[in-house]
């Protein structure tokens, strides 16, 4: 019950992040009522989980009904409190007889005839030939024809308008409706954050002061959760039973828990580390890594809830978004695997039981996965078989969560490294159509597997859609899609069972 009711508290919190930054500045909605919207889904299971236990099978109308109904009901009421719209470009551009309201989104300083001359001097005739302009609450749309590259149009155009603009707006390059490309002219409010943190000498230092901070208090808190694992492992009894005698948390406890404690900080630290060296590579501004220390209890022994960083600037373009969503994933997945397949090989075989499952690491089933299974053979020999359980090692389970991170960031949706990827691939709206499509399946998924129905609730709190780049209409190279194409096609490999063919071969068909 209290994982439950905790798992919902960090839900939460992260999802009414996620909301205020996502619509806050384009709808005049309630956050606090799009977040009630959002969770109504997660507040729906979560209670008949508490009420009826973990093991229930939720009915189909209450599995389906919220998940269907609350999109709807959320897309409406951003829709509800959008701020009206100029009826035209000449009405938006005169000065209004009473007096505007201030607006603490910035939003877009009107340009006066002469500076709209100077904008549509920015756009040479052969590069792209600008029709109209729409003002916009938040934006200035500059509509018209393409006749040269993305690359050379968005790279000509956004130096002309900083040589005649400065850093007034940033300058989006976007896939319109109609599939035609537009520009769009947006206040760049970065900029004045920016001049704010160099007149601050002393804030990167204090950012660096937190994230050092926080390492120290998750180190402790993964030793703990180290030692807790460590200690249930060699007495070999469940999460849910109690231990023999009372932990005693000392020195010689502590070191106990090192090789999880490290094993997991490797996973997490250099998944950040690669975002964060990627995203400085394309000269984004990004936080440090912070890590997210938990308190180890006896249902999440753990100590973490893994680690995240923070872009303060938006994307170049659509091969740095690709870049970035993979690399950490990548980067995780390949720390993770030298690290599980140490861990499995001294991880203690026992006999297969219905209780089984791949989050139960006392009695952990690695059938249900075709890289688990593979690695388990691999790792184990002959005695891995069909009806062949694991109880994992401490440092087996910090394996098993960064396969269980790789996978979860894979999954195509949102501002997921795997959204990012179908987005940086496909384009933002193909992206967003194939993040609910994933999440569709993940439900459905969850019918056959209860473990992913976890998963199915927080793909869901998810928004479909990821943040535009600024040239979010240049394409990939074939490298990048294939690349692309491979980490869709490892999700696959984590999450679905080996094909019969493959567990005779392996030895493991039951």
């Amino acid at each position: 019950m209290i994982f439950w009711l905790l798992l919902l508290s960090i839900t939460g919190l992260f999802t009414y992040y996620i909301v205020q930054r996502s619509v806050s500045s384009i709808t005049r909605t309630p956050i606090w009522l799009l977040w009630l919207v959002m969770m109504l889904p997660a507040l729906i299971w979560t209670g008949w989980i508490l009420l009826n236990g973990p093991d229930a099978r939720i009915p189909a109308a209450l599995l389906f009904g919220p998940f269907l109904i609350s999109p709807v009901l959320y897309w409406l009421l951003v829709q509800w409190g959008r701020p009206p719209r100029p009826a035209t470009a000449e009405s938006a551009a005169e000065p209004s007889p009473q007096k505007p309201e201030p607006d603490p989104k910035a939003p877009l300083r009107p340009i006066d005839r002469q500076e709209e001359a100077t904008l549509q001097n920015c756009f040479p005739w052969s590069v792209y030939y600008l029709q109209n302009l729409e003002y916009r609450p938040q934006a200035l749309i500059c509509r018209g024809q393409l006749r040269s590259s993305p690359e050379v149009a968005y790279r000509t155009i956004r130096e002309n308008i900083e040589a005649q603009f400065g850093d007034r707006f940033l300058v989006l390059f976007q896939e319109g409706l109609n599939g035609k490309p537009f520009f769009a002219l947006v206040p760049n409010a970065q900029a004045q954050r920016d001049q704010a943190d160099q007149a601050d000498g002393k804030q990167s230092e204090r950012r660096l002061g937190r994230s050092l901070g926080l390492f120290v208090a998750t180190l402790l808190t993964t030793c703990l959760g180290g030692a807790i694992l460590t200690e249930r492992f060699t007495a070999g009894v469940a999460a849910d039973e109690p231990l023999a005698s009372t932990l005693s948390f000392n020195l010689p406890t502590l070191l106990t828990g090192l090789p999880y404690a490290i094993a997991i900080l490797l996973i997490l630290g250099g998944r950040e580390l690669a975002n964060f060296w990627v995203a400085r590579r394309y000269g984004l501004r990004v936080s440090y890594p912070y890590f997210i220390p938990v308190p180890p209890m006896a249902v999440f022994p753990f100590g973490t809830f893994g680690a995240l960083l923070q872009r303060r600037s938006p994307v170049p373009h659509r091969r740095a978004l690709f870049d970035i969503g993979l690399t950490g994933s990548m980067v995780s997945f390949l720390i993770s695997l030298p690290i599980l397949l140490w861990g499995l090989a001294q991880s203690q075989p026992i006999q297969r039981t219905a209780e089984s499952g791949i989050f139960r690491f006392e009695s952990f089933n690695p059938h249900g996965s075709l890289l688990l299974a593979v690695l388990s053979k691999l790792a184990l020999g002959s005695a891995f078989t069909a009806d062949t359980a694991l109880r994992l090692h401490p440092v087996a389970v910090a394996g098993c969560i960064g396969i269980v991170i790789t996978a979860l960031n894979l999954m195509p949706v949102g501002q997921l490294d795997g959204g990012q990827i179908v987005h940086a691939m496909f384009g933002q709206r193909m992206g967003a159509l194939i993040g609910q499509v994933a999440r569709l399946l993940v439900l459905l998924l969850s019918l056959v597997q209860q473990e992913l129905l976890l998963w199915a609730v927080l793909l869901f709190l998810l928004p479909a859609v990821d943040a535009p780049t600024l040239n979010d209409v240049s394409e990939l190279d074939n490298l990048r899609d294939f690349l692309g194409l491979a980490a869709l096609t490892l999700l696959v490999i984590i999450l679905l069972p080996p094909p019969p063919v493959l567990s005779q071969l392996l030895g493991i068909a039951g």
